[in-house]
Parts: C-alpha cells; structure tokens; sequence
C-alpha cells in the first residue's frame, strides 16, 4: 500500500518581481515522513517555504496539501489546515510571557486524540517550564527556538516546517533540537527540515531534497545521500 500523499507539488514556480527564483519544482511529502529542503544559501530553499505557507504567490504550477489545493489561499487559511512553522529568526512576541506564547496559538488541527497540551510540550522542553512566566525578550536564543517549535507543535499541526532550527546556538542546545526532531519523528509527526548540519539530518530524516539555482538537482533517501558524498560537495559546499 502506498503511503498517504500529504503535501504534493507540481511544477511549482515562483519569484520576487522581475526575478524568478523557483523553476517548476516537483516533490511529494508523505504523511508521518520527516524530509529535508537542502541546498547552498541562495538556492530557493526560503521561497519554496514561502510559498508553501502562502507568503509568496506561486505563479505557476500547484500546490496540494490533504487533497486540497493551497496554492491561491491565504497564509491564515493555510494554517488552519494543518500547516505550521517555526520561522528562521524565531519571531516570538517580546511582550508575551512562554506560557501565553503556548496557550495563545493552541488548537487541534490535526484531528488527533494525542495532542500536544500544554504539559506535553513542557515535558519536551522542560526549560521552557522553568521560564513559563518569562517574556520572549528574556530569554536566550536557544530558549526563544525551543519557544518558536513548542508554539507550533501547540497547533498540533499536520505538517511542521522547521525552517533552519539550528541556525547560530551553541552545540548543546542543537542537540536538543536533534533530540525534539527525533521524537517528533517517533511519535509520527510529519515534518519538512531546512538545515544545513547534514550529518545530523541523515541520522533523523527518512528523505532529502537538494536545490540548485531553483530547481529539484536531487532527491533520494538518506542512506543514498549517506554514501554518495560527491553530492555535498556538488551541491552543499561540505
């Protein structure tokens, strides 16, 4: 039996004004899968997410999340589906405290018995229990990540985009992200990765996609990229 297509794209092309930075890209996600979005900086791995979630307009091909089409709604709309993310940056509210951050957004888009609570999501970052009544402006930036992941877990969504979680934290604390990944992927929760440590992700990620100027260069599964190290040098620059 094959496996539910969750999110599926064809031919998808978008760009910023007289620029064209996505060149019909076709990819599927399956549900429960944890892939990756891998490519130099430049490659069109921040348009592509853009234009997942609504940011950006596609301006040909299509988008298909659950069965529906995504690719002329709105970013709200998006979300209600099922869709959510911890943006690069992490974008947490600087006047609300951790717990308002997580009982502000909460809801159950998935439709599953087993939700992300409010407990739950503390027991996966326990720091974050111990700064519940902290602003967003008071913690530290592996904290405020940790904050940007539990706040979209909280709307148990059906698809998580985890846009370069890692990016600028010490060591220890990106193991704790690696550890969240991976028990994002053991209780089933399917999840799309931009991130460059591609050691770590072969290890947690069942697929990979890599992007070059735009276009799909390569896709396959993570013992694939495992063995064939000629692609990062290629098209990752490692």
């Amino acid at each position: 039996m094959n496996p539910e297509i969750l999110l599926s794209c064809r031919g998808l092309e978008a760009g910023y004004g007289a620029s064209q930075v996505l060149f019909g890209l076709d990819f599927d996600i399956a549900a429960g899968e944890v892939v990756t979005l891998l490519g130099r900086n430049g490659m069109g791995k921040s348009t592509t997410i853009k234009t997942l979630t609504g940011g950006l307009p596609v301006r040909r091909g299509e988008i298909h999340f659950g069965g529906q089409a995504i690719h002329n709604r709105r970013p709200d709309a998006i979300a209600r589906l099922g869709i959510a993310m911890a943006p690069e940056g992490r974008q947490c509210f600087p006047n609300l405290t951790v717990r308002e951050h997580l009982i502000a957004f909460a809801a159950n888009r998935s439709g599953r018995s087993e939700c992300w609570t409010l407990p739950k999501l503390y027991a996966l970052f326990p720091r974050l229990q111990e700064r519940a009544r902290h602003l967003g402006h008071q913690l530290s930036g592996g904290e405020q990540q940790m904050l940007s992941i539990a706040r979209a877990l909280s709307t148990n969504p059906r698809l998580l985009i985890l846009d370069e979680a890692t990016e600028g934290l010490a060591p220890v604390i990106r193991e704790e992200i690696w550890r969240c990944l991976d028990r994002l992927k053991a209780v089933g929760q399917t999840t799309l990765v931009v991130d460059k440590y591609v050691e770590r992700l072969i290890q947690l990620t069942d697929r990979h996609f890599i992007l070059e100027r735009g276009a799909m260069a390569w896709s396959g599964r993570s013992a694939e990229l495992d063995t064939n190290r000629g692609l990062w040098s290629r098209y990752l620059g490692v």
